[in-house]
This record gives structure tokens, sequence and C-alpha cells, in this order.
């Protein structure tokens, strides 16, 4: 049975596509814009250097990173400090990201074998708060969970000895660091890949085109049938 998609070749594909203007500048400034978010310094700097494009966000990337990597490191007593070296508010409007991190810092006691430590943190810094949310309650209820298991590989919330746990609270610490500086918390070129595989989702259902399959070398492959 004949295919009723259209058939648009490579030439016409790629005279289309050479219709449309980008700016080099609004390129310059998405790749900025990730690595800026990301915090890659030093890339960010040789890329400001090459470009001329500039960021808001430049200046506050060596501190922001390092908090984010005290915390991914699970020193969250200096991620903390750090952070209200940065800015006090950050900590002060956004419970949530201090029950985490507190959290956190009691999974750390308890990864080190510091059991009556973390009780005892639990107790005084964690308790008080959970009592007047029930989510802080539950989470807590989890972390101490861990102590009553000798091998945490048998352990139902073992994973949160994982080291995705550190990582998954410095991505949300380096969220709100971003958004108390007035930056996108997320870089906008994740965002627009996912567009571009949408839209060629989309047109997959009407037409037969190149597209890129692979967007780690965004090369166009000829339509398969």
């Amino acid at each position: 049975m004949a295919s009723s998609k259209k058939l648009i070749s490579r030439e016409e594909w790629e005279k289309r596509l050479n219709n449309v203007k980008i700016r080099k500048e609004d390129m310059n400034k998405l790749v900025m814009n990730f690595l800026v978010t990301e915090g890659n310094v030093e890339a960010a700097k040789k890329f400001r250097m090459e470009s001329g494009t500039h960021h808001i966000g430049l200046a506050t990337i060596t501190d922001r990173m390092a908090v984010k990597k005290a915390a991914q490191c699970g020193n969250v007593k200096d991620a903390i400090e750090k952070i209200n070296d940065l800015n006090p508010e950050i900590l002060d409007t956004n419970p949530q990201l201090f029950f985490q991190l507190q959290q956190q810092r009691l999974i750390e006691l308890i990864r080190n074998g510091k059991v009556e430590a973390a009780l005892e943190f639990a107790q005084e810094e964690l308790a008080p708060r959970a009592e007047e949310n029930q989510s802080f309650l539950e989470e807590l209820e989890r972390t101490i969970s861990l102590v009553a298991f000798e091998d945490t590989s048998n352990c139902p919330v073992g994973e949160l000895l994982d080291i995705s746990q550190r990582l998954k609270t410095a991505s949300e610490v380096n969220a709100a660091v971003l958004t108390s500086q007035s930056n996108e918390k997320d870089p906008k070129l994740p965002s627009l890949l996912k567009m571009l595989i949408w839209a060629q989702n989309k047109l997959d259902k009407k037409a037969a085109y190149p597209c890129i399959n692979d967007l780690s070398n965004a090369r166009l492959e000829d339509p398969t049938f």
C-alpha cells in the first residue's frame, strides 16, 4: 500500500530551512544561558571573550557553584552557610528547601554512623518543623527509619543514601539561587530541543522528510520507508 505521507526531498527541505533566519546574537545568548545556568564558569568566560556575549549571572557563577559543590559532597552545613552569605532570604522564604537541606544533614549523619547525633539532630531541628507539615513528617519518618537497618541495602528507603539524593538536593539549591538572582532556574537549550523533537513527531504523521534523529550530531537523515 502506498504511503499517504507527503515526500519532501533533502534539497527542498534544506531550502526551507535556509529561509529561516536566526540571528547569531540570539544563538550566542542561548549558548551563554546554558553555560551560566549549568555553572560552566571557565567555558562561559572563554565564550564571552570569543563572542562578546554578556550575561547578568556570569559574575555569580563561582559563588553559586561553591554552594552546589558543598551540597553534592554532603557538606550541607557549609552549603547552608554559603547560601546565607549569598542571600539569607533564599532559605527564609523557602521552607521546603531548608527542610530538604536539613534532611540531607540528617542523612549524612546516619551515613557516617553517628546514630545518636542523628537522633538528637532530628529531634531538635526537624521534628518541630514536621509537626506543622505532613509532608515534612513523612520525609522525617522515612529518613529516621534508616537507623533501624544495619544493612541499608535491604532498607525500603535505602535510596536516600544514594549519591543521587545528594545531587537532587544540590540541583534544588542551584535552582533556588538562580531564581533569587533573577535568572532562569533551567537552561533554555534543553527546552528548545524538546520542542524540536515534539515538532518532528507531529510532522512525522503527515510527511516523510530529512529529520534529526541524533541530537548529539544534529545531522539531517533521509527518511526511510
